[in-house]
């Protein structure tokens, strides 16, 4: 039996990249998990990945922007278990583009997929938490919940945000058994990333070999990315009743970046 034996846990974005590191370690601790994620192909690739491995995972494809569809996916992972005491924020994406030109459907979608997706997560699944009084709440943010850079207007909004929800949820649950933390990680080797080091190149007129040397390893002191399993172990340790006492941080995992 492994320390989550008995709990369930949620995990948007969780069909690639942390979110499906951090499901396959709640899984591995014992923890019944649903993912979700936009593409239903991808997600019930990843459900078969993980219960051909003899993890206990269902799935469900969700459109994060809908504030109905997130209570909806709440309410099937406490109907699939019978409850959930567990929730990861994962699901996130990003554009890089000057301010002036960015596009206003971008920061829309940026917005409701990094920031609004957790609070109707929260909001569905915080009463239950609170009923039973044991509940972790993780969110995935960024360094950019922390500092800022420019061409990503939307995205250093939306994190910022993230952890000022985070906070506030913490301070409201503070004697009920729940904690709410969120994560900060610097530039991981995810597909979002891949994606940003293209965008970035594009914004600033220079080559993507460019980025990933004088912007995103500039950034992080240690000159090496953080990779998608140091993310994951950490948040698996805020799923824990050892960190029973950590609740409203912002942790950063960023190799140095937000020390300066």
């Amino acid at each position: 039996m492994g320390e989550f034996a008995g709990k369930v846990a949620l995990v948007t974005g969780g069909a690639s990249g942390i979110g499906k590191a951090t499901a396959w370690r709640l899984a591995g601790g014992g923890a019944r998990v649903v993912i979700c994620g936009r593409r239903a192909d991808a997600v019930a690739a990843a459900v078969a990945e993980g219960t051909s491995a003899g993890l206990a995972l269902a799935g469900r494809p969700a459109d994060v922007t809908v504030g109905d569809d997130m209570e909806r996916l709440v309410a099937f992972a406490a109907e699939r278990f019978g409850g959930l005491d567990i929730l990861v924020n994962n699901a996130g994406i990003q554009f890089v583009s000057p301010v002036g030109s960015f596009p206003v459907g971008k920061w829309n979608d940026i917005i409701a997929i990094n920031l609004s997706s957790a609070f109707h997560t929260i909001r569905a699944a915080l009463p239950g938490m609170v009923e039973h009084g044991w509940g972790r709440i993780v969110n995935i943010a960024s360094a950019h919940a922390l500092v800022a850079s420019p061409f990503k207007a939307a995205y250093v909004a939306a994190k910022h945000g993230l952890a000022g929800l985070t906070k506030s949820v913490a301070l409201e649950v503070a004697e009920m058994g729940v904690t709410v933390n969120a994560i900060a990680p610097g530039y991981v080797e995810t597909p979002l990333v891949r994606g940003q080091i293209a965008d970035t190149a594009k914004a600033r007129g220079i080559s993507e070999g460019e980025v990933v040397r004088d912007v995103m390893l500039q950034a992080q002191p240690t000159r090496k990315l953080v990779t998608i399993d140091q993310v994951a172990d950490l948040a698996l340790y805020l799923c824990s009743d050892s960190a029973a006492a950590i609740t409203g941080a912002v942790l950063p995992i960023d190799g140095g970046w937000t020390a300066r």
